[in-house]
């Protein structure tokens, strides 16, 4: 947290160097941005140079299994009302990304800090939180990631105890078990769109009840707790019942939720609700996500799903039919070998839609569509889906290293 902090050590000093010098070299051999690789260097040289680097921060963590990078973006443009921000706001969002974000920021005032669901405990540990924003949890990566139940209990255990004010989904049973072991709690009611990880109670394993907006357990009473901030439709509402209004550029239900958490997460800094929002309507795409771009002379707008919540958000925000829709899944280390959840995915919404199916995995995706009874194409590249494309804005939604093939070969 910020207040008097010690200067960073000799050591400290060589590890940020070397771990600057370490990504420059991988920006010149074209390897991306080298946030990772200078990071991992950088902590080799000091393994505590996270929390020295943290510590003149007053630092937010953001956490969720949908909605982090785009939420991350939101309290950044929020905080920057109050003083200067660092932030990893291109996801590279495990300690060795985190470092070299950080490392970056010594005369930043905050830190927004989006954290991998499997190193939030840790992250935590390590930069002494004044805030920590939980979103939602649900299956994804399940060949890498722990089961939901599992990662829930893993973030109960971490954050028992923890001083950091806990702005946490109160509409999300499992972020609420997770949260529930935190001393401060800001429940912000933000809704839950997918439920099919959350029909069974994480406190004692009994079925949950859901009337309405609400949840509870019938067997052990574990329940909905009340929150202090409401999204409702358009507008926040604050914990003294003022309404605000969310207007934003990005599109969906989910990111007016992401931004009701963010203003919740600002005024735990100080910032009011007005400000924020204000401030989060300049956010137009977060790393290419939402971009609308041209090429071969068509629009396309770049859209990223990377589980069954994540697609369910974005079947709920393209154009009606008849626009056409390119469909693109990989399976590589980043996103997970396992593509059993596509049968997770409801892809009869995208009913009376023309459908190209690209990616590493089409063949599997074009299983699960065969399956559901709809109508598609199976396409080798982009360039072949945008040129057999009837007219009209192309919604393109790809899942992570998939999207980012697009986004090289379109140019964005």
């Amino acid at each position: 947290m910020s207040g008097n902090s010690e200067p960073l050590t000799p050591r400290a000093k060589l590890a940020v160097t070397a771990g600057k010098a370490a990504a420059a070299v991988s920006r010149a051999a074209g390897r991306g941005s080298g946030s990772v690789i200078g990071g991992r260097v950088a902590l080799k040289l000091d393994p505590d140079l996270l929390g020295r680097l943290a510590q003149h921060l007053d630092v937010v963590l953001v956490s969720a299994t949908n909605g982090k990078t785009t939420t991350t973006r939101l309290i950044a443009e929020a905080l920057r009302a109050a003083g200067p921000v660092v932030s990893n706001a291109l996801g590279a969002n495990m300690p060795a990304g985190i470092t070299s974000a950080l490392a970056g920021g010594s005369d930043a005032k905050f830190g927004v800090i989006e954290v991998d669901e499997k190193y939030l405990a840790g992250v935590a540990r390590d930069v002494t939180p004044k805030a920590i924003a939980l979103l939602n949890l649900s299956r994804d990566q399940l060949d890498r990631a722990a089961e939901t139940r599992m990662l829930a209990e893993k973030w109960r255990e971490g954050l028992a105890g923890s001083k950091a004010i806990v702005i946490a989904n109160a509409d999300d049973p499992l972020i609420v078990w997770s949260a529930s072991s935190s001393p401060n709690v800001v429940w912000v009611a933000a809704g839950q769109e997918w439920k099919d990880d959350a029909w069974s109670c994480p406190s004692c394993g009994g079925v949950m009840q859901r009337p309405g907006d609400d949840w509870f357990c019938g067997e052990c009473g574990f329940r909905r707790p009340a929150p202090s901030w409401v999204l409702r439709g358009d507008h926040v509402l604050d914990p003294h019942g003022s309404a605000w209004p969310i207007r934003l550029q990005l599109p969906g239900r989910a990111n007016k939720a992401n931004a009701a958490t963010s203003a919740a997460v600002a005024a735990c800094f100080g910032v009011p609700p007005q400000v924020a929002l204000e401030r989060m309507y300049s956010v137009q795409a977060v790393a290419g996500r939402y971009d609308v771009v041209t090429f071969m002379n068509r629009e396309l707008r770049l859209l990223l799903a990377k589980n069954p919540a994540g697609w369910l958000e974005t079947f709920s925000l393209i154009d009606p039919p008849p626009t056409p829709v390119i469909l693109s899944v990989n399976a590589r280390g980043a996103d997970g070998t396992d593509t059993s959840w596509l049968w997770d995915v409801d892809y009869t919404r995208l009913r009376g839609h023309p459908i190209f199916v690209i990616g590493d995995r089409r063949l599997d995706l074009a299983v699960r569509l065969e399956v559901a009874g709809l109508e598609f194409q199976v396409c080798d590249t982009v360039d072949d889906a945008v040129y057999n494309a009837p007219p009209g804005r192309i919604e393109l939604i790809a899942n992570y290293t998939a999207f980012q093939d697009v986004r090289r070969r379109v140019g964005n």
